[in-house]
């Protein structure tokens, strides 16, 4: 069940409750589903008793009360708790996901997602002074309108009924696509900057980060097809996945107390070997200080119940204890360089970065409320909304783009299949918005 799907069942609860004469109330045309907030639960909340509270002539914990013995009931809800005034906080079954259902949606309706029918059979007329700011404003609006299945005409005559703040200069000069976000980006009263801080590739810029968000989707896409995987909705994680968050450990306990150090004054003829072959994919390294002839070489598999030791006893003074030969010489002590720790690991284990849920949830937010955003700014007649909503987007997406292709020996799984699918998401939402604007969504920057 997605965030859409979800508010669908909840408006349908409410047309049970008014049908079963408990509420007497119209039907709203959607109900708002969001992250649950402070002393919430659950996997969502929405607000909708509070809003139908008044209208019903009834307290919002009984009409939250009355909508949660609909909800219970319906198809991929395991539990809804009242918390608050009349806060519905709704618990999703395990087996429905909804990152996966959401990026099936998305995945499903490509560029046309977001589309509704709030303005189904309705003509917007936009009366506009001569002035540029108010043309490419209006220009989105036509656009935005058509997506919620409106029609929208644009005339110049009096009385104007869409008049943003002019631009106080020509911003030809940015190029058409940073023109565009110039001038659509800000609210309609505020006045827009017409500065060259639209075209430096910064992280300061908003519409960089958007366009360099779709483009690193673009090249992730890219290169998953050169590693011989395409994107799948699934599960963000892969089972037995080896959790990459602490140190990495190898299997079976092997019990590697600290690292193979050699003494600074040690003469090492020969390559020093660990008995009974332990597996160590990285080398041991000895300090600087050690005159070291031959290679530090570790043998292969096998499990060392105890601390390693080299095969001619050698005493191993403390490290942070032994004197420094230069400070015994009475020249200046030098710290010498940390020491290589033994890490050992599996081979072609899962090295990539799972994605938390703290890095899932800000980009499953945004994505599921797409729709909204555009119902609103198109009702309100606020490109600038849809601008700002990229924004938002872009911001949730770059943190999660790190853990999508495996990294060195890693073999791609299923999960990577997900993680690239909701990337891809990510940018089909990108690519529209900015269409809608009028502005280009690069392939490469």
């Amino acid at each position: 069940m997605t965030p859409v799907e979800l508010s669908r069942t909840v408006l349908q609860a409410v047309r049970r409750a008014v049908d079963d004469g408990q509420l007497d109330v119209a039907v709203p045309e959607r109900a708002v589903v969001t992250e649950p907030g402070p002393g919430g639960c659950g996997d969502f909340a929405t607000t909708i008793a509070l809003q139908l509270a008044r209208p019903a002539g009834q307290p919002p914990l009984r009409v939250a009360e009355i909508l949660r013995d609909r909800l219970v009931g319906a198809t991929g809800v395991r539990d809804v708790v009242v918390t608050g005034p009349g806060f519905l906080n709704i618990t999703l079954d395990e087996q429905a996901d909804p990152v996966a259902g959401l990026v099936r949606e998305i995945r499903a309706q490509g560029s046309r997602y977001g589309h509704g029918d709030v303005l189904a059979g309705q003509v917007v007329a936009l009366r506009v002074p001569y002035e540029v700011r108010a043309e490419v404003v209006a220009d989105a609006v036509v656009r935005i309108v058509g997506t919620q299945g409106g029609r929208a005409t644009v005339e110049h005559g009096e009385p104007v009924n869409l008049r943003p703040v002019p631009a106080p200069e020509d911003p030809a000069p940015l190029g058409a696509d940073a023109a565009r976000w110039a001038l659509l980006h800000p609210a309609p009263h505020d006045r827009p900057r017409i500065t060259a801080d639209h075209l430096v590739q910064r992280e300061s810029n908003p519409l960089f980060r958007v366009r360099y968000a779709h483009a690193r989707i673009r090249s992730l896409s890219r290169n998953a097809a050169r590693l011989g995987f395409a994107a799948e909705p699934g599960p963000m994680v892969a089972p037995h996945s080896a959790d990459v968050s602490g140190p990495v450990v190898a299997p079976h306990s092997v019990d590697v107390p600290g690292p193979f150090v050699a003494p600074h004054t040690a003469d090492v003829s020969g390559p020093v070997v660990a008995p009974h072959s332990v597996d160590v994919p990285g080398p041991f390294v000895a300090p600087h200080s050690a005159d070291v002839s031959g290679p530090v070489v570790a043998p292969h598999s096998v499990d060392v119940p105890g601390p390693m030791v080299a095969p001619h006893p050698v005493h191993v003074p403390d490290p942070a204890a032994a004197p420094h030969p230069a400070a015994e010489s009475g020249s200046p002590a030098s710290t010498p360089p940390p020491l290589a720790a033994v890490t050992p690991r599996t081979p072609h284990a899962a090295v990539t970065p799972r994605p938390p849920l703290a890095a899932v949830q800000p980009l499953l937010t945004p994505l599921a409320d797409h729709p909204r955003i555009l119902a609103a700014a198109a009702t309100h007649r606020a490109p600038d909304r849809v601008a700002r909503h990229l924004v938002t987007v872009a911001d949730a997406v770059l943190p999660f783009l790190p853990c999508v292709l495996p990294c060195g020996e890693e073999k791609p799984s299923a999960a990577h299949r997900a993680r690239l699918a909701l990337a891809e998401a990510a940018g089909t939402v990108l690519a529209g918005g900015l269409s809608l604007l009028g502005i280009d969504a690069p392939e490469h920057l």
